[in-house]
């Protein structure tokens, strides 16, 4: 089909030139018509030749075409496109991930006419679960057609943009001499113009007209201005507008359209039941202050509160299996390793990554890891094998100022545990009553299958442990 319409350009190009010259008295004047039209009839064919079929298929429809043109100049300029023609490239789609096939197009960065080089994003591809950026895979070229536009619907393998592979001009150079000429020109035609001080010494000089008189007020306004009883006829004046009531209507993003789903899908399968309890933050807090330092000089990350979290929930998913386990139709499947799964909230909607074999995972290591992935959910490069799986999911409402909460069951899991903020309140200590941060938690959780005293075993363990880490160590 390609081959075909080149041809069919080509002859019409040809047949344009032909009655270009026999209306031109002299081959230069020819030469001056020919070349906008066969020129651009030319090179179109030429590329859609070269882009569909690569180069030797342009190469041969170019052969096929020669005959038909009776000009030497139309010979000579298709001949040099085509020994002048570069390499095309396309950039298509990258694998998205075993579960996902499609995806829209959230943002084009870079447009035609653009240089690139290697591993540069010229897309970036919104799917239900993570943003997947398009690269170039080249060494570099120039961005020579986008097949794509923001919103469009996109499947893996397809084509988003054509390239022209080799060495290139920065487009910002080339865009920065005429901007340079402009900011030239500006200065001189306004030292151009020249000043024309008696026209206006002659303004000034003149008198100034009497200020004209303003207009009387409508009489609408006078009528509201009038109390309500000297209105004509005892009427009453109409009630003010209520101005105007703006809104917009905005397309829901996959991530978006597919945590809205899974959530109420959550709510209609399982039977969630919430439980609570409350830690004293003190002993933590003393921990941290007293090791913050030092840990940050040997491990090169912060002591957080979240570390202490996750420990203590892997410790409590060994010492409660069900609460690890999952309902699989007519089965219950025990999970004998601990993946947590981490809630980040990003401005595109809500990603849960995952940390492997948190059981066998130090303090220092749980840091890095949830500061690496909670930093690649921020910035949109994640990846769907960093949030594959996961057994148990924490979700930390408190650095929002959440007190308390009822989080909702990641599926296919079959509990969540909610963190909330700190806050000084009085408790009993011994015989007397002291201000203690304390902390509400909360576990959601499948009734399903988690009894209640599992849930509130499993909840209590998790208190005990962050109250006191020195547990972890003792095995108590």
């Amino acid at each position: 089909m390609a081959l075909r319409n080149a041809r069919r350009l080509l002859q019409k190009g040809g047949r344009a030139l032909q009655q270009l010259q026999a209306a031109s008295a002299s081959e230069a004047a020819s030469q001056q018509l020919i070349c906008p039209l066969g020129q651009a009839v030319a090179r179109q064919s030429l590329w859609t030749g070269l882009s569909q079929h690569g180069q030797n298929a342009g190469a041969a429809t170019v052969q096929a075409a020669l005959p038909r043109l009776q000009s030497s100049s139309q010979r000579s300029l298709v001949r040099s496109l085509q020994t002048s023609a570069p390499a095309a490239a396309e950039v298509v789609v990258p694998a998205m991930g075993d579960s996902i096939t499609e995806g829209s197009i959230a943002a084009v960065l870079k447009q035609p006419g653009d240089t690139v080089q290697e591993d540069d994003v010229i897309a970036q591809i919104e799917t239900d679960k993570v943003t997947i950026d398009v690269k170039f895979t080249g060494k570099s070229g120039r961005i020579s057609t986008l097949l794509v536009a923001e919103g469009d619907t996109v499947v893996v393998g397809q084509a988003v943009a054509s390239v022209e592979e080799g060495a290139f001009g920065s487009s910002s150079s080339s865009s920065s001499a005429p901007a340079a000429a402009a900011e030239e020109e500006a200065p001189a035609a306004a030292a151009a113009a020249p000043p024309k001080p008696a026209a206006a010494a002659a303004a000034a000089a003149a008198p100034k007209p009497a200020a004209a008189a303003p207009p009387p007020p409508p009489k609408a306004a006078v009528q509201q201005q009038a109390p309500a009883g000297a209105a004509g006829g005892g009427e009453a004046a109409p009630p003010p507008s209520r101005g105007d009531r703006p809104e917009r209507r905005v397309k829901m993003t996959r991530l978006r359209l597919r945590v809205a789903e899974r959530l109420k899908g959550a709510q209609n399968t399982y039977a969630m039941l919430t439980t609570f309890n409350e830690v004293d933050m003190s002993g933590l807090m003393e921990m941290r202050n007293a090791y913050k330092d030092v840990f940050l000089e040997k491990h090169g990350v912060k002591l957080g509160f979240m570390s202490a979290f996750v420990k203590a929930a892997a410790a409590a998913l060994q010492e409660v299996p069900a609460v690890n386990a999952v309902i699989d139709g007519s089965d219950i499947i025990y999970r004998d390793y601990t993946d947590i799964s981490i809630a980040v909230a990003t401005p595109k909607g809500l990603v849960v990554p995952v940390l492997r074999s948190v059981d066998k995972l130090s303090f220092a290591e749980v840091e890095k890891n949830i500061n690496a992935l909670g930093r690649k959910a921020r910035d949109g490069s994640i990846s769907i094998d960093d949030m594959a799986g996961g057994t148990f999911t924490i979700s930390n409402g408190g650095v929002y100022g959440s007190m308390l909460s009822t989080p909702i069951i990641n599926p296919p899991q079959s509990a969540i545990l909610g963190m909330h903020n700190i806050t000084p309140r009085a408790m009993v200590v011994g015989k007397g009553i002291e201000a203690r941060p304390m902390m509400y938690i909360a576990l959601t959780y499948d009734h399903r299958l988690i009894d209640g005293r599992e849930a509130v075993t499993f909840l209590k363990r998790v208190k005990e442990v962050v109250e006191d880490p020195r547990r972890l160590l003792l095995s108590v």
